[in-house]
């Protein structure tokens, strides 16, 4: 569906932090096409800001520099939260879109929709209604609320639909759209750079690319389990152990470079099967990540993407957000306890993993889906046939 060209829909698109980036890319260039109907402008707020990372990710995914870019960088939740809303206003001031799209579960995305619904700006909120039902995790509190004050909804998988709709939320402005990170995913697979490219630089390569047991690929980042230096310690001494029937590449994320320094724990990772590397870039992960025999993550997004690829997952958290990867997927949730991940990795190795299927609308379509949704909500709130802005 098509609006005049010369009365467009006019949306303010947030990121925030890394994860955004790849939900953000597929939505700019659907939404940036000369025939769409919508003018779209990013605003980065600086939630995570590396100079060096954000290029890279902006200049892989082909995302536009950001029309607005707030630098708000890190602090503890609340001073960021905060930060971001001070400096969001007058920026949204300035521009006085129709609405106001936000991704995912970060502090940008709750911090911008308060703002933008508090001055009357409906909010659309890409990846609605996933539960983890942990209000001990930060992203759990952030997309519950977020979710409360959006007037779209916009989910990547049906279980979703039932989180919203128990919640209260009219079923009216909830979409099944698809999962825009997959849109990313299946459009970069063939320029992903090849695993020998991204460890030219290492002493023993084929330690990792001829290994008959092939590589595993470790994430390792959230609170949970990275500030607790004794929960911290175990995961590593779990990792080291795995290394020995299995080498592992390690991209080691800032956090938890730092707590492990701070801990001094970099001795439990020395070892030649184990890679350590500093933080990688969209299309070298995603080399790594498709040529990998398992995955060992704490990571939200990448259980989704191991899923799309057929790579087996051990997730290192209580719970999921994401049950579809492990109902239909290849995820498997073992927490913390190394007696838990020892145990999935033997039986990996006995039987190759699961493989799953790639979920339902996960197949590189969403964010012309997502397209859709907007300029049909325009067009019925243009005609005044109904509303689905909430009382």
């Amino acid at each position: 569906m098509k609006k005049n060209m010369n009365n467009k829909l006019k949306i303010l698109c947030i990121v925030g932090a890394r994860p955004n980036f790849m939900k953000i890319a597929p939505m700019m260039r659907v939404f940036n096409q000369p025939e769409s109907g919508i003018s779209a402008e990013l605003l980065h707020t600086g939630q995570h800001y590396d100079a060096a990372m954000k290029a890279s990710f902006f200049d892989q995914l082909g995302i536009p520099e950001p029309d607005v870019d707030l630098g708000v960088g890190s602090s503890s939740h609340a001073v960021q939260t905060a930060e971001i809303m001070r400096k969001f206003e007058p920026a949204l001031d300035a521009r006085q879109p129709d609405l106001v799209l936000v991704v995912g579960d970060v502090n940008s995305t709750i911090a911008c929709a308060l703002v933008a619904v508090k001055k009357g700006i409906p909010v659309v909120h890409v990846e609605a209604g996933l539960r983890s039902y942990d209000r001990d995790m930060p992203e759990e509190i952030n997309r519950v609320l977020t979710d409360q004050i959006s007037e779209l909804l916009l989910i990547t998988e049906k279980s979703a639909q039932a989180n919203l709709v128990r919640e209260g939320i009219d079923p009216k402005r909830i979409h099944f759209v698809g999962n825009v990170m997959i849109d990313t995913l299946f459009a970069n697979k063939k320029r992903a750079v090849p695993p020998k490219e991204v460890l030219v630089e290492l002493s023993n390569p084929e330690m990792f690319l001829e290994a008959e047991s092939g590589y595993g690929l470790v994430t390792l980042h959230r609170p949970s389990n990275v500030d607790d230096p004794k929960v911290l310690a175990r995961l590593l001494e779990t990792l080291a152990e795995i290394s020995q029937r299995m080498p592992l590449i390690f991209p080691v994320h800032p956090r938890t470079r730092g707590q492990i320094d701070a801990a001094n724990l970099a001795g439990l990772l020395v070892s030649d099967r184990i890679a350590l590397l500093p933080p990688l870039g969209y299309l070298e992960l995603l080399g790594l990540m498709s040529s990998a025999q398992l995955v060992l993550t704490d990571s939200g997004g990448i259980q989704e993407e191991t899923t799309a690829l057929g790579v087996p997952c051990i997730t290192l958290r209580e719970n999921t957000e994401r049950p579809i990867t492990v109902e239909e997927g290849t995820n498997t949730i073992v927490g913390a306890d190394p007696d838990c991940i020892k145990a999935c990795f033997e039986q990996l190795l006995t039987t190759g993993g699961k493989r799953g299927r790639v979920p339902e609308l996960w197949d590189g379509k969403a964010a012309e889906r997502v397209a859709d949704v907007l300029l049909q909500w325009e067009s019925i709130r243009g005609s005044g046939a109904m509303s689905t802005k909430s009382s």
